[in-house]
């Protein structure tokens, strides 16, 4: 059976429904039987996503509109980020996002995720449970983190409640 292209969303009418202080993901690519993942996210004028680190796969991040910084981890010069600017996020990097006065709205791709394998740190022979991880899974987009305590999403940029 062959696919059929199809338009999926239009990217200027989401950013023009969204309210100034709208935070995170706007669109998600969600068709079922894709290699792909990409999400439409736009964090208000000043916000942040802290630094972190994704482990397991590269990331495109195409900037639509606004404006703000691309910051390495280890002290690296920050990246200013202006509409149509494009950035490679390898692997295993450090990195953080900061948003301009005008916010920034950006679109990320990158591979799918592996489905999430989550094995018992004890044995069940010990009698004893596995820990639970629900603490580092993002509230906006459902996404768990590979960090042990994160503060921010790596995929959307919402912010982990206070532990």
């Amino acid at each position: 059976m062959n696919a059929t292209p199809e338009v999926l969303a239009v990217l200027d009418d989401l950013l023009a429904d969204a309210t100034p202080d709208d935070r995170g993901a706007l669109w998600q690519l969600a068709q079922q039987e894709r290699e792909l993942d990409a999400n439409l996210v736009r964090l208000p004028p000043g916000a942040e996503v802290g630094e972190h680190q994704e482990d397991v796969l590269d990331v495109l991040l195409v900037v639509l509109a606004g404006s703000g910084r691309l910051i390495p981890g280890g002290g690296g010069a920050p990246l200013e980020l202006t509409p149509t600017t494009v950035s490679w996020l390898p692997r295993t990097s450090r990195r953080a996002l900061a948003a301009g006065p005008a916010g920034l709205a950006y679109l990320t791709v990158h591979r799918r995720r592996p489905g999430l394998a989550i094995r018992p740190t004890v044995s069940a022979h010990e009698g004893a449970e596995a820990p639970c991880s629900l603490d580092r899974v993002c509230p906006e987009c459902g996404r768990m983190s590979q960090e042990p305590a994160p503060k921010y999403c790596g995929e959307c940029g919402e912010r982990f409640p206070e532990r």
